[in-house]
């Protein structure tokens, strides 16, 4: 594959993995778990919840990792680094940030202590639990989705 067949499909591939990682977040912030509020047995919404979501984050861990190994091929191959000390280009800098806390939570955070904390508070109190997880949700679905408006619109020359 020469070089330009490698661009296209890196950046291909940084397009695929960012729209299964970010739509797999629109999905559990917008149907899985306000769905999972409306169970009444705690006990069972808990048990549903580490399951779905269990699955979800072996896709969101997979992504990521192509989401970051694609992104720096692509910015090395652009030779666009300088961007990074540009305001105009201060997507590429909430590129950096949402993958960074993404890959904090799902390869650090998660694994070392939230999963745990997450099922003890969900315990004690199912419904605030919950609500928090949403709201988590919420707020990074959202700095995702601006993200990716700003990446779209910088990505094809506009700048803000």
């Amino acid at each position: 594959m020469d070089s330009v067949n490698t661009y296209i499909f890196a950046r291909a591939l940084h397009i695929f993995a960012v729209v299964l990682w970010i739509g797999g977040v629109a999905f559990v912030t917008t149907v899985l778990i306000p769905s999972l509020k409306q169970i009444p047995d705690i006990n069972n919404r808990l048990e549903l919840f580490e399951k779905l979501e269990g699955k979800f984050s072996i896709q969101a861990r997979i992504t990521t990792v192509l989401t970051f190994v694609s992104g720096v091929y692509l910015i090395e191959t652009m030779q666009i680094w300088d961007r990074f000390l540009q305001v105009e280009f201060w997507w590429m800098h909430l590129m950096v940030l949402v993958w960074l806390i993404f890959t904090l939570v799902l390869f650090v955070f998660e694994p070392w202590f939230l999963h745990d904390w997450f099922r003890k508070q969900a315990l004690i109190d199912s419904d605030k639990t919950f609500r928090r997880v949403q709201v988590m949700h919420i707020v990074l679905l959202s700095i995702s989705l601006v993200t990716v408006a700003g990446a779209m619109f910088g990505a094809h020359g506009y700048r803000f």
